[in-house]
């Protein structure tokens, strides 16, 4: 019973700070609460994850009314681990916070700002604990009504336009997908994920039910930035506050491509995308993206947004595993869900550090800042490591298995596009390191100094996570297999 209780209160905890911080006087109370609520997520996400990676269930049933009448929260292996990432990096962003929230938010705005981080934060949460289709969707609008204000926050009146582009973008997103839903429910008479998927069966050929496969993968795609109808994201990366780019960067995109798998292969199965376009469609979304946006990544002026395009590239990796259908491709897009988060987490926390210092991300204010904040400058090295998929890092388990799900799936073309998009990534990251380190500081007359410990302990933080998951992979792997097994995906594509 406490198991089950445990699933309810990884989202009812940060959901009952929200107010509280609201209220509390402006200064560092809000920060405080917020803070505590994100580690005692983290303490019981992790305790979550420990109950069910040997393959068990958590099944909780809201009001006692049991599913598929009332809404279940079900836990997974897979959705264990997603909570896990981002009560984990909601955590570790909170301390990185302390600091430059209070230089890129006006003081009277500092409760409403962690008031509105802990909803984002329920959302996120909520996505990755229920078992019914609609109340995932009213998550997802809890968690990006709460980033369309926390972007809106950023100190650039230009921020507004971007928080404005992705409530346009994202509200077409989520009216997709509640036709889709919608159409799915009218033929089942359930909401409830297993149900759904148990009903679904007899009437797979149903047009409704391909009709609103169709308006649920396109809503979600818009969700997770996936190429092309990835435009809104990098303005949203380049003009949020530096937290917000870091904790948005590394959690919500991600548990996106979660609600794509989940509805994909737990609503639908491996056996629907076989036999429909579906697997196609992803892999040649993933080889375009993958491509195009590693050149638009290379051609950027602003550091936030070379990021933003690279993660537009990292998302099509995921893509790449989905559309490979099978059981080697599905692990390496939940291992680089958890892997790209650490690398882009602290990139993007590098970046911050860089705008904390000289006040832009803009190229032309970086020159030579490398060589005086070495740490900072080390830890975007590092991690551009692990995105070009060095081995010892964590981006090197991500592409390993992707490749190896290539060869398996006998698509030497994918192969060869993986490849590839590792070569670009060493373009641009070795612009970013030409910029910083070997080029003449702008203003001579400047004194930059490294940046604050606050800001630096929570990037190595994740910088010493790449290299540990880069060698020890029992939790990402480990759980990724288990969590494929689950989801019942055959080891050869067919």
């Amino acid at each position: 019973m406490i198991e089950q209780n445990l699933s309810l209160l990884l989202v009812v905890l940060p959901l009952l700070a929200a107010p509280v911080t609201a209220i509390l006087p402006q200064g560092k109370a809000p920060w405080l609460l917020t803070l505590i609520t994100t580690w005692l997520c983290l303490i019981l996400a992790s305790w979550q994850l420990s109950l069910v990676t040997d393959g068990s269930v958590i099944s909780y049933a809201l009001g006692g009314w049991a599913p598929p009448w009332g809404i279940e929260y079900r836990i997974d292996a897979m959705n264990a681990l997603v909570a896990l990432l981002i009560s984990g990096i909601a955590a570790i962003t909170l301390p990185y916070a302390l600091h430059t929230v209070e230089k890129e938010i006006p003081r009277h705005q500092l409760s409403l700002f962690y008031a509105v981080f802990l909803l984002c934060l329920v959302g996120l949460l909520g996505i990755a604990q229920t078992g019914d289709v609609f109340n995932l969707f009213v998550f997802l609008e809890i968690s990006s009504l709460s980033s369309y204000v926390l972007i809106a926050m950023g100190e650039q009146r230009r921020a507004l336009t971007a928080a404005f582009q992705y409530l346009i973008m994202g509200s077409i997103g989520a009216t997709f997908l509640l036709i889709g839903i919608g159409l799915l429910f009218v033929e089942t008479g359930t909401l409830n994920m297993l149900d759904l998927h148990e009903r679904l069966q007899p009437i797979m050929h149903h047009r409704t039910v391909h009709t609103g496969f169709a308006f649920i993968v396109v809503g979600i795609a818009l969700k997770l930035a996936l190429f092309p109808l990835h435009l809104w994201l990098p303005n949203a990366y380049k003009y949020s506050p530096s937290a917000i780019s870091v904790f948005l960067a590394a959690t919500a995109t991600k548990v996106a491509v979660y609600i794509m798998l989940r509805m994909v292969f737990t609503v639908f199965s491996t056996d629907f995308v076989r036999a429909t376009p579906t697997d196609h469609i992803f892999l040649l979304l993933g080889v375009f993206g993958v491509i195009l946006a590693s050149i638009a990544a290379i051609y950027q002026t602003d550091m936030k947004r070379l990021l933003a395009y690279s993660s537009i590239a990292q998302i099509s990796y995921m893509v790449l595993g989905m559309g490979l259908a099978s059981a080697l491709g599905v692990t390496a897009t939940l291992v680089h869900v958890f892997n790209h988060a650490l690398m882009k987490g602290a990139l993007f926390m590098a970046a911050g550090a860089l705008v904390y210092r000289v006040g832009s991300s803009q190229f032309k204010k970086l020159d030579g800042l490398g060589r005086h904040m070495p740490w900072t400058f080390a830890a975007i090295f590092i991690a551009g490591l692990s995105l070009i998929g060095i081995p010892g890092t964590a981006g090197f388990i991500s592409k390993w298995y992707l490749v190896l799900a290539a060869i398996e799936h006998q698509s030497w073309l994918i192969a060869l596009v993986i490849l590839l998009g590792s070569l670009l990534t060493v373009v641009y990251m070795w612009k970013l390191v030409e910029l910083l380190f070997f080029r003449p500081i702008t203003d001579p007359a400047l004194t930059v100094t490294e940046a604050p410990a606050w800001l630096l302990l929570p990037m190595w933080t994740l910088i010493i996570a790449n290299i540990y998951f880069g060698i020890n992979t029992e939790l990402t792997v480990g759980v990724a297999e288990t969590a494929v097994n689950l989801l019942g995906i055959a080891a050869i594509h067919e």
